[in-house]
């Protein structure tokens, strides 16, 4: 970002340079406000990619916390049914080791489905889909974000081009370029891309 910036501003200086030398024309002045525009709109467009990549990272983390915690569930639920099974296992079982197998059952049924707490594995499963859904959403807007800040960072090297060479159809290119690329921009933060 800050090359793109630096070529901007020193486009930005050649066309002020010019001005206060006499030797500038009309379009010249025009280009370095699209300059001081794009520059303006790939600052935006940085701040949305970088919105995008911290909720992408967040949501990785909490997918992987939830899975993790869908392992520790799921390995208690081995170890509850794993225990019932020892005891009925065992000869002469009396009332107690009877009531003991249920209550590990019993457990062994909460680890796999929560709904009062809504923890149990099913529960777990689902969040991690859902969480997982955000986090791909996420990451797929980091990356159309990533498309807009390079064509901005196109328009204004053209832009900045267009200054020193005066060739009119560099300007026109970049104003297409980036406008197209803001238009992107937006239309990706209002989540319609």
């Amino acid at each position: 970002m800050s090359d793109t910036i630096e070529q901007a501003q020193q486009g930005m200086e050649h066309a002020e340079h010019a001005a206060k030398h006499g030797d500038v024309e009309p379009s010249a002045r025009k280009t370095a406000v699209l300059i001081a525009i794009l520059a303006a709109c790939l600052a935006l467009a940085e701040m949305g990619e970088k919105a995008s990549q911290n909720e992408y990272l967040t949501h990785h983390i909490s997918v992987s916390d939830t899975f993790a915690f869908l392992q520790g569930k799921n390995a208690r639920r081995a170890a509850y049914d794993s225990a019932a099974d020892v005891i009925e296992s065992l000869p002469a079982q009396d009332a107690a080791a009877h009531q003991r197998v249920e209550k590990l059952r019993a457990e062994a049924a909460r680890m796999a489905d929560d709904p009062k707490a809504g923890n149990g594995a099913k529960q777990l499963v689902a969040r991690a889909a859902e969480l997982t859904e955000q986090r791909d959403h996420e990451f797929h807007a980091y990356h159309q974000f990533e498309r807009a800040t390079g064509a901005l960072q196109i328009a204004i090297v053209l832009a900045s081009v267009s200054v020193v060479t005066r060739v009119k159809a560099l300007t026109v290119a970049a104003a297409v370029l980036g406008g197209g690329a803001a238009l992107y921009a937006l239309l990706v933060a209002t989540g319609v891309i």
